[in-house]
């Protein structure tokens, strides 16, 4: 691998995005954190400084560290158009936002009560889990049980809440992250190229939760399927030994390549009953770091982009292995 210069640009007071020379071109590698607001994360003085009290306050604290983040309230609901128009005003020119899609179209179980109350009544009475007349605590929905109407609204509201950031330029990808039982099929290689369709003009990466994906005999069926379609693979770091283990393969199938890395909590990893948090409490070491800042330069010799997302989202680690990262991609 030749390296050549690193130049460093700023996104803030100390915000950089860290372009790479290589013999093979450019590439800006954007490092950042799977969120900003995770409870453990907020602990006066931890990374915040005191001061930062509001939601405006402390977004515009994190951009002025990273260049990147990843949004994870958009797994849980869908999001506002105005909420969106605050992030872009909060943050500085060039500060990029992936978001992760809605828990509905990657086939998660998805509480009633997180879709807007409209669609919630214009429910089928067995969906709504209300057999009496009244909506269940606890009830879900899944999305091809959905009626088809129901299902293109929800696309649409998620698209167009989503227009300001890529209007300003701040909209990076959208993850579409699929659980452990979506296993490889052409069904859902169909799901997949649908959820593309509905995204229209934005960019969208793909995460697997099922090893069997890149199993040796169909890792290269999935990359081309992926790269044919323009779709983002998302490499990961995280615990080996699952169904739901994802190897730490080194690939980009598109113009933006992606490196989420989760630790390696693997006590965790499956456990049920707790929080994200614990599920992704590991902080990594500086020889760790060292060997994932190499993925992150194979994958910068294949992309034009590459976003570089810590997961490990408990009390500071995130954002203090983020910034030792942005350290040693600097050397």
């Amino acid at each position: 691998m030749c390296i050549g210069p690193v130049a460093v640009h700023s996104g803030g007071p100390v915000a950089r995005s860290i372009a790479l020379a290589y013999n093979t071109g450019m590439a800006r590698i954007l490092v950042g954190t799977c969120g900003w607001t995770d409870p453990t994360l907020l602990e006066p003085g931890l990374f915040y400084p005191v001061e930062a009290k509001t939601a405006e306050a402390r977004l515009q604290f994190y951009a002025s560290r990273f260049p990147l983040v990843e949004v994870d309230s958009t797994y849980y609901a869908l999001p506002s158009e105005k909420t969106a128009g605050l992030w872009v005003e909060r943050t500085p020119a060039g500060f990029i936002f992936d978001i992760k899609a809605y828990a509905l179209f990657t086939g998660h179980p998805t509480p009633v009560r997180s879709l807007p109350k409209d669609l919630r009544e214009a429910l089928p009475g067995e969906l709504a889990g209300k057999p009496f007349g009244k909506l269940r605590t606890g009830s879900n929905v899944y999305y091809d049980k959905l009626p088809p109407e129901l299902r293109e609204e929800a696309w649409a509201r998620f698209v167009q809440a989503l227009l300001p950031l890529d209007s300003a330029g701040k909209l990076g990808l959208v993850l579409l992250q699929f659980p452990p039982w979506f296993l490889p099929s052409q069904e859902n290689r169909e799901h997949i190229l649908e959820a593309k369709a509905h995204l229209g003009q934005y960019r969208a990466a793909v995460e697997f939760r099922n090893a069997s994906w890149l199993a040796p005999e169909r890792a290269e069926r999935t990359l081309a399927f992926l790269r044919d379609n323009g779709l983002a693979f998302v490499c990961v770091d995280g615990p080996q030994g699952y169904k739901s283990s994802i190897p730490p393969l080194v690939a980009a199938t598109a113009p933006v390549a992606v490196l989420r890395l989760h630790g390696h909590n693997k006590d965790n990893w499956e456990k049920r009953g707790i929080t994200t948090a614990e599920r992704f409490r590991y902080l990594y070491s500086e020889e760790e770091l060292r060997e994932l800042a190499g993925r992150v330069r194979q994958l910068a010799q294949q992309a034009q982009e590459v976003h570089v997302l810590f997961n490990n989202c408990y009390a500071d680690y995130a954002v203090r292995n983020g910034s030792q990262m942005q350290k040693l991609l600097e050397e």
